[in-house]
């Protein structure tokens, strides 16, 4: 017996090669404090898996961040994309993650972004929120944008009056055959009459003063929009995805609490994305 992963493994396990996706659940935006940042979208990692069948591996979809809540981690095997982080308010900056959520609007002092997260083993998983930098001098009150993959959220100074709080861009993958992005950050709020769109990827649109925000896109892992007034509710996150490619000679077993989508083969391959909770997959 030989030990792969942890797990014991037969001598029927057999060798193979599988692509894999992993995308976080987006932050949420702001909580009941008003002026908020947009939710940062979930961490964004790709990787080329060697793995072995008649072996259970462990996935998980993380979940969107409900209102004022980071989004949850999505796991598969060894590869683990960290949710994104939850939009900051009038008293709160905004917290760290795969992306890390946009500032609120103190209206009399700096607030900031939180942090992307940058593990040193492997590329950047997303970037940082939006910072608000205009201080006791900042009469416009506009909130920074969500932290997306493929970019920071919008960072607010008082030059930026008149121009949306918008999230951070997501990240392209072809690996379903084709091009989609994921992982946008949320728009941040701002009191002027127009919204603030979210970053491509699934990042939900900021809400101008009185208005509804909108929430991330599921299985993207987008960042909640963020929301002006206390009288409304900030965006929640969208859920995350993990999505698997691999040789079509193969037969995948997705057992638990998962639930899957195997699409009919092309170009050599099977592609299976796995839409909510955990449980293990394997291969025959």
């Amino acid at each position: 017996m030989v030990q792969i992963l942890g797990v014991s493994a037969g001598t029927g396990a057999l060798p193979i090669t599988v692509d894999v996706l992993v995308v976080g659940g987006g932050g949420g935006g702001c909580a009941s404090q008003q002026r908020g940042g947009g939710g940062g979208a979930g961490g964004f990692r790709t990787a080329t898996l060697s793995l072995f069948t008649n072996i259970p591996y462990t996935g998980t979809v993380g979940a969107g961040g409900a209102v004022g809540s980071n989004g949850s981690d999505s796991v598969f095997a060894t590869i683990t994309s960290t949710g994104g982080g939850k939009g900051g308010n009038s008293t709160v900056d905004g917290s760290a993650g795969g992306s890390g959520g946009g500032a609120g609007n103190s209206g009399s002092a700096d607030r900031f972004g939180g942090a992307g997260n940058t593990p040193s083993t492997s590329p950047s998983q997303g970037n940082r929120g939006g910072n608000n930098t205009g201080g006791a001098n900042y009469v416009p009150y506009q909130s920074g944008g969500g932290g997306g993959a493929g970019g920071q959220g919008k960072d607010m100074t008082a030059i930026t009056y008149g121009t949306q709080a918008t999230g951070g861009n997501g990240t392209a993958s072809s690996i379903t055959g084709t091009s989609v992005t994921y992982a946008g950050g949320g728009g941040g709020s701002q009191a002027q009459s127009f919204t603030s769109a979210g970053g491509t990827g699934g990042g939900g649109t900021g809400a101008s003063q009185n208005g509804n925000p909108t929430a991330g896109t599921a299985n993207l892992g987008g960042g909640g929009g963020g929301v002006w007034d206390a009288s409304s509710t900030a965006g929640s996150g969208g859920s995350g995805v993990v999505i698997l490619k691999y040789p079509d000679t193969l037969n995948i077993s997705v057992s638990g609490g998962l639930s899957s989508s195997t699409p009919a083969a092309s170009g050599g391959f099977k592609r299976t994305t796995l839409l909510s909770g955990t449980g293990t997959v394997s291969w025959t």
